[in-house]
């Protein structure tokens, strides 16, 4: 354990952040496994609405860090191509 005060600061900002990091990539699996479900199901109509409602969560985390742009972009890339598979 730290004994330093500005180290046990540290320390403290460190358990807050992890914890809303995790909060925020439990949103974003949330919303894929929203799109996958309906993909699963085979209804088009819904894997577009759930892929429509991921896309600006997944841009999100982006910006905050959480996961890396092409991590994000691989995600968008399969969740629509599955989407695009319905059709035919």
């Amino acid at each position: 354990m730290a004994n330093i005060k500005s180290a046990k600061k540290r320390a403290r900002q460190a358990i807050t952040r992890r914890g809303h990091n995790m909060a925020l990539r439990s949103r974003m699996r949330t919303h894929l496994k929203g799109v996958l479900n309906a993909v699963k199901a085979g209804d088009k109509a819904a894997a577009e609405a759930s892929f429509k409602d991921a896309m600006p969560v997944l841009d999100s985390m982006v910006n905050k860090g959480i996961v890396h742009k092409n991590k994000a972009a691989r995600h968008k890339s399969r969740l629509n191509a599955k989407i695009r598979q319905l059709s035919a």
